[in-house]
């Protein structure tokens, strides 16, 4: 199976770190979140991983090189200019069977496995990991009406959503609508299959899934992968 990790982002929000590290070689307890990924990936059966990179690429192909000690085939992109989210995709050649691309800062026990047959078995065009996220507001949120009297009054409530996880499966079709070289985001793509009539599901985890967006983030997935590292590296005897 085959996975493409979108790897080349600058990282702002991680700066300063990020202006000498890319993104995905952050540390996440003792190893890259990277290094987790592509461990994870292997577990699940992925064997060709396509890197996208950008920003710093060099460091990330002397860490990983063509992938043979984690036992995968590593093939590597350079973009030129950014290309969002989903332009990587028209880079990448020999697209013929299903194939799942993600973010390559991703700390998530989610089986990447279950999820490409899920896909598989339901026919769909694109799946889109679907994750719980909890959103505390720190404010006590005020309500009312066009006289400005007040209706409702919630001290620092909590708000729970589904939100899409950075993680996707595509059928190869979809690079009809990603054209080599130019600016495209995942969200434009997936609302373009959806909007001429393609079948478009969601795959739910209810397991562990962070985004290490921020200082904060990177710093919680370390105390995290540390605290559990074998279900975040199951079958892996290089913990």
């Amino acid at each position: 199976m085959r996975a493409v990790i979108l790897a080349g982002g600058l990282g702002t929000r991680l700066a300063p770190y990020t202006t000498v590290l890319p993104k995905p070689l952050m540390p996440v307890g003792d190893r890259p979140i990277l290094d987790i990924v592509v461990r994870q990936l292997r577990h699940y059966g992925f064997d060709e991983l396509h890197f996208a990179v950008g920003h710093l690429a060099e460091l990330l192909m002397a860490y990983f090189g063509d992938g043979s000690r984690y036992g995968v085939r590593i093939r590597y992109s350079r973009e030129e200019k950014p290309l969002g989210t989903a332009g990587p995709i028209g880079l990448v050649e020999g697209l013929v069977e299903p194939f799942l691309v993600m973010n390559g800062d991703v700390l998530t026990t989610l089986d990447f496995a279950a999820m490409m047959a899920e896909h598989r078995r339901l026919g769909s065009v694109a799946t889109v990991g679907a994750f719980r996220r909890s959103v505390k507001i720190d404010l006590g949120v005020i309500r009312f009406d066009d006289d400005c009297r007040l209706t409702e009054y919630i001290e620092k409530p909590t708000h729970h959503y589904w939100v899409s996880g950075g993680v996707y499966v595509f059928d190869p079709k979809v690079r009809a609508l990603v054209r080599p070289g130019e600016h495209l985001d995942l969200p434009d793509l997936v609302r373009a299959l959806a909007a001429q009539g393609d079948t478009v599901r969601c795959h739910v985890h209810e397991g562990y899934w962070l985004d290490i967006g921020r200082i904060e983030d990177q710093q919680r997935a370390g105390e995290d992968f540390l605290a559990h590292r074998a279900e975040f590296l199951p079958g892996d005897s290089d913990r």
